[in-house]
């Protein structure tokens, strides 16, 4: 379930979010490249070159894994060379931008918390 938090609660939980992924990648990371992180570890075929159009295959593919918590999106299976494929299964509501990035740093968030990353 989400956890709706204050702006205060989300900030503080998202700069720990992006600090421990700096330190570990020795890099600075927005919301995209934690999107992207997070596609990568979920298409499970670890670090390697990807083209442009992988890069927003792997964004998306995070968007979905994140928003599938929510049920918003369902995994229906792989493609021969194993990248997840998503159906939305409900509507998200109208968001602007400010509330999508909003969102999906709860998402993240609570990725995180699932995943015991925060340890």
């Amino acid at each position: 379930m989400l956890h709706i938090r204050n702006v205060e609660e989300l900030k503080s939980q998202w700069d720990i979010v992006t600090q421990k992924i700096n330190k570990h990648f020795d890099a600075e990371v927005d919301l995209q490249g934690v999107l992207f992180l997070i596609g990568v570890q979920e298409l499970g075929q670890g670090f390697k070159k990807f083209k442009k159009d992988e890069k927003q295959d792997l964004m998306h593919i995070a968007t979905c894994r994140l928003l599938s918590n929510y049920g918003y999106y369902e995994l229906v299976g792989e493609d021969e060379e194993g990248w997840p494929h998503w159906k939305m299964v409900n509507k998200l509501p109208k968001m602007n931008l400010g509330e999508q990035d909003y969102l999906l740093k709860q998402c993240i968030i609570d990725y995180f918390e699932e995943h015991d990353i925060f340890q």
